[in-house]
């Protein structure tokens, strides 16, 4: 098998030295060219065709984010965004205009080095083409009928009837923004998310999710009660849990756990105390974090959602849900927010024309 051609674009020779060893460590992955600023990387994406780039932001004559638009515009390469911590923010800006993933520039240490590696080599067969084009899926096995619902607390004492939950990974921010950009700011219910990401970069997401949404965002604190309407962001060094009393709940993560946040956890606490006012959503990612939450917000009651495999940057964590039979809907990712409207009930405030 040939080996993965990749581009590297990063103005430090250090770091590209640090990359250009771990990449090459293994011999599959190959660095066809290594650019210093973003016009080189422009142009060598157009001469080399290479089947991914890694992608610094700060860098001289062209920056990283510019060279994405101007990449994405000509010829379409998977990028991996490699960026220092501090640029988090502009780091999910680049999501916006092309680039699948955000990683941070990766030391010696050999967990940070394996983390690259599968993202590499995972995101160097997406086609990122086929995140624009609609086509029908193969028609899944549904999940059987919901079992009888488990009994709840009233929903008068915790402001809201539904919550919901959502779990996703690699291409879940692109997803995310999509779909939380569509929900209206009187949106009834709380949503938790457990998004697959490294730390230092949740309070980045939560920012530019924020500035694409009329709902608020934040990242979840121990102890903050839950609010209609409001967004939830899981720290990828915890576990968020929900506790009776409607507030959160958060705990460190298993030091050995191979997802950061991890999915199920948060699934599996939403459905033990909401049972069947929970919705379950499934998004785009890698592995099989999730399935088990889901099951049990199914087994519960509640509603479980997935997005489909056409508008999937990768097509896994949702695609061992639906195979395992826990997913009662399987949506194209712009029809989620009018799935979610309709089942917590919202109601448009009526229109009054002005005095």
């Amino acid at each position: 098998m040939s080996a993965i051609r990749v581009v590297m674009a990063d103005d430090s020779p250090l770091a590209r030295e640090v990359l250009r060893d771990i990449l090459t460590r293994d011999g599959d992955i190959e660095i066809v060219g290594e650019a210093t600023n973003g016009q080189e990387a422009v142009e060598m994406a157009r001469r080399l065709s290479p089947q991914l780039i890694t992608m610094d932001l700060t860098m001289p004559i062209m920056d990283g984010l510019s060279a994405i638009e101007e990449i994405m515009h000509t010829k379409g390469v998977p990028i991996v965004v490699i960026s220092d911590r501090s640029d988090a923010q502009t780091a999910y800006r680049a999501l916006e205009v092309g680039a699948l993933e955000v990683l941070p520039k990766p030391g010696l240490d050999d967990e940070d080095a394996q983390r690259l590696l599968a993202r590499v080599r995972l995101l160097a067969g997406v086609s990122v083409i086929t995140r624009l084009r609609r086509r029908a899926p193969a028609t899944p096995a549904l999940a059987p009928a919901r079992p009888a619902a488990v009994p709840m607390c009233p929903t008068a004492s915790r402001g809201f009837q539904r919550v919901v939950a959502i779990a996703c990974s690699t291409g879940g921010p692109q997803a995310l923004a999509r779909l939380l950009s569509k929900l209206p700011k009187e949106f009834p219910a709380p949503i938790l998310i457990a998004q697959h990401i490294s730390p230092g970069f949740i309070e980045g997401m939560a920012t530019w999710l924020g500035s694409l949404c009329t709902l608020p965002v934040s990242v979840a604190q121990s102890s903050e009660r839950l609010l209609p309407g409001h967004i939830y962001l899981c720290p990828p060094d915890s576990q968020i849990n929900v506790t009776a009393q409607h507030r959160l709940q958060l705990s460190p993560g298993p030091a050995q756990a191979l997802y950061h946040p991890s999915c199920d956890a948060m699934l599996h606490s939403v459905a033990s105390v909401y049972g069947a006012d929970s919705i379950g959503v499934i998004l785009t990612g890698m592995g099989r974090d999730g399935v088990s939450g889901m099951r049990a917000i199914q087994l519960a009651g509640g509603t479980t959602l997935a997005q489909d495999e056409a508008s999937s940057v990768i097509y896994g964590m949702n695609q061992e849900a639906i195979n395992a039979g826990v997913v009662q809907q399987v949506l194209g990712l712009d029809e989620i927010p009018t799935r979610l409207l309709r089942d917590v009930r919202f109601t448009p405030s009526p229109w009054r024309a002005p005095q």
